[in-house]
This record gives C-alpha cells, structure tokens and sequence, in this order.
C-alpha cells in the first residue's frame, strides 16, 4: 500500500493511487457488493480510465484478480471479470499507441537515409555499354533531357512536347569523362493535335562525369517541326494578355482533383516550358524530372512587349520521389519565344542550404 500523509484527518492520494484503489476495490471487493453498487463503482472506473489510462499499478490488480478468479459463482464477479478483462486489453492497446515520436525531419527534409544514387531497373546498364532495353529507365531518362531541350527550344503557350516512346537507345563511354547516350525517339504535343504518330526525333545526349554538377550538353534533331504551327494561337494569347484589364493571379493548376480552366491551360503549358530551362539544368544520370504542379503564378508588369510572369512550380524527380519547389520569373513573346529570367530554389525544409545537385 502506498504511503499517506495525514493532514487535518483527510488522508491525500495522488491520482494514480486513487484510480489503482478504486479497481482493485472494484475487482477485488465485486463479491461482497451488491448488483447496484457494484455498477456504480464499475462507472466511476470507467470515468477515471478514459481521463487518463495505462497505470501499471492498475494492470497489475486486475491481472491478479483475473488470474486469481476462479471458480466464480455469482454473476457478478463474473461481470467483475470481463470488465477487468475489457480494461486491461484497452489498457494495452493505448500503451502500445503511446510509443516515443521521433524528433527528427520528415523524410521529405532529411531526404533518403541512403544517400546512393537511384539504381536503374537494370543495375548493370548503369556501366554498360552499346545497345540498351529502349523501354528502361536509362534510355527513358536520356530521352526526357532531350524533350526538355525541346521545349527550351521550341515550346510555347499553345505546343508543348511530351516523350511518347523511346524506338532505339544506345550509350557509349567518352575520352573526355562522361557518357553519352544516342537516342531513336518519338514526341507529342499538348495541346494534341491529330491522333497518329508522334514527330519523330534522334539526339546525342551527354552526361560529362566531373566533381561539381555540369548540366548534360544535348545535339537535338527532329523531322517536320515545322508542321507543328501554333502560330495563330500564340498571337491571339498574345493581344489578349500583354495589356490585361487585370494582371493575371491563380494557384495551384491543376488542382488538387486534377482540373483546371480552359483559360489558365495556356500558361499552364508556358510554366512547363520554362521549367525545362530548369529540369535540363539539374539533371543528371540519376534523375528524371517533370512539372506537377504549378502553385502560383503572377503576372507582372510587360516589359519590351514581353509577357511577364512569375511562377512557383514543383518539380517531381521520378527516382528519388522528391518534390522540388523553384521560383522563376519567365517572359515571353511569340516572336522572342520564352525566356527564363530569374530562377531560385525555395527549400520547404530550414535546414537546407543548397539544391539537391
């Protein structure tokens, strides 16, 4: 029995001790108490356990009168079982909850515990050499760089290009310290136009191997882009949007269900645009970037008949599964095409200090 201090005649537990001597009273005591006062009790246990549970002492008592129980022969001490029984199971079960929280970062900030590279589906096409499986992740990745060049190139409000299938990939080792990767591809648009096969294109990408990140450095040849004329699209966006009644302001396209307004489409797809200046940038042979969002976009004030517009978009780097949040500011005229202005990476965590690469 616990130690009690007297004072005044009034005999002061902590509420620990009270809660353990009102079950044991009631576990214990259930046979010389009648059906009335037995519930009574059982009431005020059951007020006591759901304001603060998983009292050792209390598990200790009703494990002794389960254990020591036998041979019941009124109903209720056979009550008096399956409660102590149900309270001690619940007991359990929310100390088993209540384990320690971990104090570091999310995942999202302290990133993969492994700081290796991503491993291709392959793990020796990482180091080989020749011909590769067109449909894996080295040809795969190789090809996105080369689209997003593309887009850096020729993409506007109304023609953005997206990889439909890679035909034929092949990689060689060079002299100069790196790899690179020769590539059959085909390529769409969005918006689409006729359904049918993509523009079809072939590339040299290179990957140099140095110390500090260098971006890839892509020779991109493509058939009949000429045909792919969004000309009268992009000059109608144009007429419309460089002398607005109201600067344009949205966020989050598309939203979190995937819609978006027709009318936010097009700067949508010049978001995706500028964000290839960033994805080719920063990537590497262990990434694979496209846009998954843009959070927010502003328009500023036109300067030398361009269309000004700041954006913070996320990036998604399909190996590690991180999201990347960049601010960029891009302009853009149908006759100067898009332009990556400013760029800065916001991290979400206040830890980091740098971007990934």
């Amino acid at each position: 029995m616990p130690e009690k201090t007297h004072m005044n005649d009034t005999t002061r537990y902590s509420f620990e001790e009270k809660r353990s001597f009102t079950l044991q009273a009631v576990c214990i005591g259930g046979s010389r108490r009648s059906g009335r006062i037995l519930f009574v009790q059982m009431l005020s246990v059951i007020r006591t356990h759901l304001e603060s549970v998983s009292s050792h002492s209390c598990c200790a008592t009703a494990l002794r009168f389960i254990n020591s129980s036998t041979g019941l022969r009124s109903p209720p001490e056979r009550i008096m079982k399956t409660f102590c029984s149900v309270w001690l199971l619940l007991s359990l079960v929310e100390l088993s909850l209540a384990l320690p929280v971990s104090q570091e970062p999310p995942l999202a900030c302290r990133g993969p515990e492994d700081p290796a590279p991503p491993q291709p589906e392959t793990p020796e096409e990482m180091d080989t050499t020749g011909d590769l499986e067109p449909t894996h992740y080295p040809a795969r990745r190789a090809a996105t760089v080369a689209v997003h060049y593309l887009n850096t190139r020729h993409g506007s409000p109304y023609r953005v290009f997206l990889l439909q299938q890679v035909h034929k990939a092949s990689v060689e080792d060079v002299a100069t310290g790196g790899r690179k990767y020769s590539l059959d591809f085909s390529v769409t648009t969005s918006p689409s136009g006729s359904p049918g096969p993509g523009v079809r294109c072939s590339a040299d990408v290179l990957f140099p191997r140095t110390e500090r990140h260098t971006p890839p450095d892509v020779q991109l040849r493509c058939e009949a882009l000429q045909q792919l004329n969004s000309t009268a699209e992009d000059e109608a966006f144009y007429q419309k949007y460089i002398t607005p009644d109201s600067p344009v302001s949205a966020q989050y396209l598309p939203d979190s269900y995937g819609n978006m307004s027709e009318e936010m489409q097009p700067f949508w797809r010049l978001a995706r645009v500028a964000a290839s200046f960033i994805m080719l940038r920063e990537s590497s042979e262990n990434t694979e970037f496209n846009m998954a969002q843009v959070a927010s976009i502003t328009q500023q004030e036109s300067s030398e008949k361009q269309l000004m517009l700041d954006y913070v978009v996320l990036l998604h780097d399909l190996p590690s599964q991180e999201i990347i949040q960049w601010k960029l500011l891009a302009s853009w005229s149908p006759d100067r095409g898009v332009r990556v202005l400013q760029t800065e990476w916001q991290p979400r965590c206040p830890h980091a200090t740098k971007p990934p690469n």
